[in-house]
């Protein structure tokens, strides 16, 4: 290996989508010596045990779905033997580790000097290397930004045995495909699971700690995808809690005892249990209380709209940050700040703009989401100076099914002021995650109903729905 540089203009702590953005963009663009520190694979949560993995897993799930629903339209599908999970875990694997190696190569390509170790602060311009030999290196550097992202939250140490189950990471080492699964959660990592995992055949149960989930997201999404979740086959535990995880030594299955809305229970025979219940910042062992850096009551790493945080010179941005935790905000926050720090005065304001995000949840059916719910427009505009339209209809892609196994579409527009302007759109069916990019633009830029209303109809899918809006 190379001798590591003792000084650099820029240091990024994570090799993540956030600070590959940024290093890349500082060294191909601006020409800024830069270096970046990754203790684990490059990609970061997204590429190895996020998004990328996820994805593919739900593109597995809906073949399964399609097969299923094929003897609808006349199919025959002689399956010869069941989904063989195994090796498509493994070819999963291989697919993310070519994600790592191009990472790598684009690095190289890009003139940033990679360097895997530990990276820990030691003040606001020098960072101690830890290599993985041990050795240790001291490298000085101009300005430093610290995108190391997060890791799963771990379950409450009073639950006896919570450490039998996994977490949202261990689901990607899982080999074969469970026959029953437990999932506790109620965020969208836990309902992609839970959808998943249904719709390859395991036995799925969801506990989650109120009524509904999705609890983020408007009350017409909590509530639809819950119902349809039940309608799914998917076992839900409203209201529950767990109060001790046992361990069968003989054959590795897991009971589960826990509270819910019916009373105290039992679940025996689990293959695995899967604790999906949050993202806690990485933010110990890496030196940010001897730079001074200050973080919030919740761990993230404080900063301003232009990612400057407590100490002049060091940086954060992506999930450590805890502004949206989004793979592509963390990657637009990275180049932007990488023009405003290394692009001279045409990019001195550079920065990302947080609101109307679009998010999009690969649960069954797929949701999309962009601006304010119905509760946080009405809290900012109020009732009276809204408009709501709503409409719910089965998919064309159900027209050959039976009404019991019709999947629901259901879309929401809200809009605010005499002008109508669009605040927030909500929808839930197929297609919602490619169907949300093009109206996300359509709002970033101001759009309102009349506009939406301008727009030719295409004909005849369910996004023509939006634009026909009464």
């Amino acid at each position: 290996m190379a001798p590591i540089s003792k000084e650099t203009d820029l240091l990024v702590i994570g090799g993540g989508s956030g600070g590959l953005g940024c290093a890349r963009m500082a060294s191909a663009r601006f020409g800024a010596k830069a270096m970046i520190v990754e203790a684990g694979r490059l990609g970061g949560t997204c590429v190895n045990v996020g998004c990328v993995p996820k994805k593919v897993t739900f593109n597995a799930a809906a073949i399964a779905e399609a097969i299923h629903d094929s003897k609808a339209y006349g199919f025959s599908v002689q399956e010869t033997k069941p989904f063989d999970f195994t090796t498509f875990k493994h070819k999963r694997d291989a697919f993310v580790k070519r994600l790592n190696g191009i990472y790598e190569r684009n690095l190289a390509n890009d003139k940033v000097e990679y360097v895997h170790g530990w990276a820990k602060l030691l003040s606001k311009n020098e960072v101690e290397i830890t290599l993985d030999d041990g050795t240790k290196s001291v490298v000085r550097a101009n300005k430093i930004l610290l995108a190391v992202g997060g890791e799963p939250t771990k379950p409450s140490t009073s639950i006896p045995g919570a450490e039998f189950g996994t977490n949202s990471d261990g689901f990607f080492d899982i080999e074969t495909l469970p026959k029953k699964v437990a999932i506790v959660g109620a965020g969208y990592i836990a309902v992609e699971f839970a959808g998943m995992l249904n719709a390859l055949g395991s036995e799925t149960h969801l506990f989650i700690r109120h009524k509904t989930f999705l609890r983020a997201f408007d009350p017409m999404i909590q509530e639809g995808v819950t119902n349809e979740y039940e309608r799914l086959g998917v076992h839900l535990h409203k209201e529950s809690s767990q109060s001790k995880i046992e361990k069968d030594p003989a054959t590795g299955k897991l009971t589960i005892h826990y509270k819910d809305a019916n009373g105290e229970g039992k679940l025996d025979g689990v293959d695995h249990l899967i604790w999906a219940i949050g993202r806690t910042p990485m933010t110990k062992n890496i030196g940010l209380e001897e730079a001074g850096v200050k973080l919030d009551e919740k761990g993230y790493i404080i900063t301003d709209e232009f990612q400057n945080s407590s100490v002049e010179n060091i940086f954060a941005l992506g999930d450590v940050s805890g502004r949206v935790e989004l793979t592509p905000v963390a990657i637009a926050a990275g180049r932007r700040l990488a023009e405003r720090l290394y692009g001279g005065a045409q990019f001195s304001a550079a920065r990302i703009d947080y609101s109307n995000i679009p998010s999009v949840v690969f649960a069954h059916p797929e949701v999309g989401s962009i601006g304010l719910t119905e509760p946080q427009a009405e809290a900012q505009y109020g009732r009276e100076n809204l408009k709501v339209y709503k409409t719910s209809f089965p998919a064309m892609y159900y027209a050959m099914m039976e009404p019991e196994d019709k999947g629901p579409t259901k879309y929401k527009v809200i809009c605010a002021g005499p002008e109508e302007k669009v605040v927030g759109l909500h929808i839930m069916g197929l297609g919602s995650g490619e169907m949300l990019q093009g109206f996300g633009v359509a709002i970033k830029m101001g759009a309102t109903k009349k506009d939406l209303d301008s727009c030719i109809a295409i004909h005849p899918t369910s996004a023509e729905e939006l634009v026909t809006l009464k």
